[in-house]
C-alpha cells in the first residue's frame, strides 16, 4: 500500500521558499537602492529573524 502524503509538510516547505524569495528580493532592492546613492542607517540594515525555520505551531 501506498504511503499517505504529507500535505502539510509540502505546504510548508513552499511557505517557506516563498518567504526566502521575498527576503532576498528586498535584501537586492535594498542594496540596489543604496548602490544609488541613497544611505541607508545601520539600524535600519535588513537582517534576518533568528529562529525563522522555526514554528511554534507543529
Amino acid at each position: 500500500m501506498a504511503r499517505k502524503p504529507n500535505y502539510n509538510f509540502e505546504k510548508r516547505q513552499k511557505d517557506l521558499a516563498r518567504i526566502k524569495k521575498k527576503e532576498e528580493k528586498l535584501q537586492k532592492k535594498a542594496l540596489k537602492k543604496d548602490a544609488q546613492g541613497n544611505d541607508i542607517p545601520e539600524g535600519e540594515a535588513p537582517e534576518e529573524t533568528p529562529g525563522e525555520g522555526e514554528s511554534g505551531d507543529a
